[in-house]
């Protein structure tokens, strides 16, 4: 089984191109779902043992979680140390889940692959770009969005430019739904190609 990478920084369009993967019948595994469902799960206790009063019938309050440790260094990295192994947990028996099923190709969607070493856990990386007009454009678009929240989130982030460098394939819904759905249609079949055996 190939596994595939997908990446992208804020308001490229990766969640979008994830849906793509997942209605051309590729699994794909969502990390900020998952972070979600964690919230509602497994996580909550912990992240109640670590930050008390963030969790409200036994669900982690992303707001109050948010209000402790946006900008908080130490924090962030406490909750980070608490969340990450979880979500890798989930992602590895999702690849056993789909390896046993004898899927050719599986998706692990990673907002920050290249940002918390994720490369060597794939096969082949995926970039979702877009010119950065758009970009902002999309994300400036968002509720609660500022200049400054941007600025702030894209500093923390890898820029496009060395994610690009750096990818195996790249997909650029700048171009349209069409044109993103093609490349990764034709994405698919190389790489279902390519796994055959026998090549």
């Amino acid at each position: 089984m190939i596994v595939l990478g997908l990446t992208g920084s804020i308001g490229m369009g990766k969640s979008t191109t994830a849906r793509m993967f997942a209605d051309a019948g590729v699994p794909v595994h969502d990390s900020d779902e998952t972070v979600h469902r964690l919230y509602a799960g497994k996580a909550a206790p912990l992240v109640e043992a670590a930050f008390p009063g963030t969790t409200s019938a036994g669900v982690v309050d992303r707001a109050k979680l948010g209000a402790r440790v946006l900008g908080d260094a130490a924090a962030l990295k406490r909750l980070e140390a608490i969340i990450h192994p979880l979500v890798r947990a989930d992602a590895d028996a999702f690849l056993a889940r789909h390896r046993r099923s004898g899927a050719p190709i599986a998706v692990l969607d990673i907002p920050l692959l290249f940002e918390t070493g994720g490369r060597n856990r794939v096969d082949k990386v995926v970039v979702v770009t877009a010119p950065a007009e758009t970009q902002r454009a999309r994300v400036l678009a968002r509720p609660g969005m500022t200049e400054e929240k941007l600025a702030s989130i894209l500093a923390k982030q890898v820029p496009d430019a060395e994610k690009r460098r750096q990818a195996d394939f790249i997909v650029d819904t700048g171009q349209g739904l069409d044109a993103a759905r093609a490349a990764v249609n034709a994405m698919i079949r190389q790489l279902i190609g390519v796994g055959k055996p026998g090549r």
